[in-house]
């Protein structure tokens, strides 16, 4: 049982490491080089355009899955009640909502035409870090 709290920590550094790593590369036409996208700098681009989105994917992008992160580590602890649990695994689900935004974008850009999109690395963290969250809430939960 050690093990689930130490995954756990370690999400607390890979979480960071997958907002900036970058999760697609794009261009509007594949002759003129691809630009590297992070969650990071999405939000950077939707502050400037749409700033009630961009609220809305810091909270599922950034704050849901930490909130979660460090929730459980109290957990762990003894520091937070098993009763808060179903309320850190909602936290988990939205900041899964966040993956599924990002593969609907990638769907419906490559359907353009005019956009080359290619997956990058970081989308693999990031999408690995929400579903390690996952399991790890679900193994944490009490015995009965």
């Amino acid at each position: 049982m050690k093990l689930i709290p130490l995954a756990n920590l370690a999400l607390l550094i890979l979480f960071p490491i997958a907002w900036f790593a970058p999760l697609l590369r794009a261009a509007l036409l594949p002759i003129f080089g691809m630009d590297e996208v992070s969650v990071i700098t999405g939000l950077q681009s939707l502050w400037e355009s749409d700033p009630a989105l961009a609220l809305a994917v810091t909270f599922l992008a950034i704050f849901a899955p930490y909130a979660k992160t460090i929730g459980l580590a109290l957990l762990h602890w003894n520091l937070l009640s098993p009763r808060t649990l179903p309320a850190l695994e909602i936290l988990g689900k939205l900041a899964m909502a966040d993956v599924f935004l990002i593969a609907l974008y990638i769907v419906i850009v490559k359907g353009a035409g005019y956009v080359t999109i290619e997956t990058a690395w970081g989308l693999y963290l990031f999408t690995g870090c929400i579903l390690a969250s996952i399991l790890i809430s679900w193994k944490s939960k009490p015995s009965a």
